[in-house]
Order: C-alpha cells, then structure tokens, then sequence
C-alpha cells in the first residue's frame, strides 16, 4: 500500500489595478479591499508558501506602503515564504508591493520599477482669464491654496511640494534597500531615478530573482502535483455600496449614482493615466 502524501497547495492572491484610485463603481487596490483576501491567504494551507501576483502600475504610496507592510506581518506571523510574479506591470506602488516578497519573478517582457514620487496638477488660471471667469477662493491658513490649479503658481508653493515627494521618494528607496539588501546592482541615481525596465534588465540590476511564472516556479520548489488556490479580493463595488447605505444615511439612490457615476469617469481617466505611461 502506498503512503498517504498530501498534496502540497499554494494559496495565490492577485493584486491587479491602480492602487489607492477607487470608486464604488471602480474598486482599486487599498489595504481594506485586499486584507481579507491576504489573512485568507495566509490561513489556508500548512504548505510554507504564498504567493502574490502583481499587475498594477502603481498609485498611492500610503496604500502600497500598508499592503506591503499587512503581507510582511502575515509571513513573519504564519512562518511562510512570500512568492511575487510581476505580470504585466510592477512599477511605482506596484513594485513598492512586490518588495514584500521574499523572491521576486517576472516575464523578460514585464515593466518593473519605476522607483520614483510624482505629482500632476493643472495651471487653468490663463484660460479663466480669458474666458472672464472671476474666480473666488477663501482660505484659512496661508498654504491652504498650494497648487490652486485656478490660480498662478508660486515658487514657494513648488519648492514645498517638492520636498514633499522627496520625502516620500526616500522611503520608497529605503524600502527597496532594506528588502533586496545584497541584491541589487548599479548606481542609486540610475535605480532610483523614476525610470522603469523589462523583467530582463530588471533581473541584472537585481529589482527581481529571476524570470519566470507561478505555475513554474511552484512546481520547481513544490513538485510536479502542487495545486494553485487563487484566493479571490472581494468586489466592493456598487451593489455592496447600496446594501450598506441605510447603514450610512445615503439613501437618494439616483443621486447616489449620477454622484458615484462622475467619481468614477475621473478615476477612470487618472488609472488610464497611469497605465499609459507604460504602454498599456
């Protein structure tokens, strides 16, 4: 009679989309929508592995920062090892995510790093003047208006908000120093200069451990029988929206939807944004 074997069983949490930029209609990646999924994740076989897929081209850096952080808890917490695989795209917040991993994959083709801050804003205070438009703003506190895209910019206002990105930039670097530490190759002011590679260039600065897939690699390191779980995110989307809204007084359902309709046309344009930059 043959020994019993269990079959091992890898959980998989895919990560795809903007991260932070949601609406009821259009959910993004944020810790509240993905730390379900996550615990499951983590819960749900005794094999030592997790592994996250990542296809996101980044976003907020205070989300990616929190689901970066919640996946190191969980594998410090569970004992397990923390599998990445950039698709698509792993770039900005995206690639902040896939720091959390403990070995980090991707396709020769992926675009991953990005390891850069920005900040986009308009300057609409020459086309009100020419249409007439009398704009009126009052404020409370003299940095109130920074960037006021109505109004003419000012220096001062840049120079802070600059400071700013550089602050946020030197944790991002601080972050990929600590979790790739004796890893990566090359000069700080290519790596960290916001620009962005294939999975193969990648690989020889060290962003990533190697090419490859999940499926692949699982059956390298688990054997030929091993099983992916796909653990799903769950959608927070419209119809869960008005199920909670006796709960939170929101109770005018048209206009809820003509409201949540515009948030999400502008969403819609800021993740197409950021997918362009990439070519996707």
């Amino acid at each position: 009679m043959w020994p019993f074997t269990r079959t091992p069983i890898v959980p998989v949490v895919r990560l795809y989309g903007p991260i932070g930029a949601a609406t009821p209609l259009r959910p993004g990646l944020s810790i509240a929508s993905v730390a379900s999924a996550l615990e499951r994740a983590f819960e749900l076989s005794k094999t030592p592995s997790v592994a996250i897929v990542v296809n996101s081209p980044g976003g907020s850096p205070v989300q990616s920062n929190l689901i970066m952080s919640r996946i190191r808890h969980l594998a410090g917490e569970k004992k397990k090892r923390v599998y990445v695989f950039c698709e698509d795209v792993a770039a900005s917040g995206g690639y902040f995510i896939a720091c959390a991993g403990d070995e980090i994959y991707a396709d020769p083709s992926s675009i991953v790093g990005s390891i850069g801050v920005i900040n986009a804003t308009f300057g609409l205070d020459r086309v009100i003047d020419r249409l007439g438009v009398d704009y009126r703003l009052y404020t409370a506190g003299r940095s109130k208006s920074v960037l006021d895209p109505f109004r003419p910019e000012k220096p001062e206002d840049v120079a802070r908000i600059k400071d700013m990105l550089a602050e946020i930039h030197d944790v991002f670097i601080g972050v990929v120093k600590d979790r790739r530490a004796g890893k990566i190759k090359g000069p700080d002011e290519e790596l960290f200069s916001g620009a962005f590679w294939t999975g193969a260039k990648a690989l020889e600065y060290g962003l990533v451990d190697g090419i490859g897939d999940v499926r692949t690699k699982m059956r390298e390191v688990h054997g030929p029988h091993v099983k992916l779980k796909v653990v799903p995110i769950e959608k927070q989307g419209i119809l869960a929206w008005f199920r909670r809204a006796p709960e939170t007084g929101h109770a005018d359902a048209p206009g809820a939807i003509r409201h949540h309709f515009a948030d999400d046309v502008i969403s819609s344009l800021e993740a197409r944004a950021l997918w362009s930059r990439y070519g996707l």
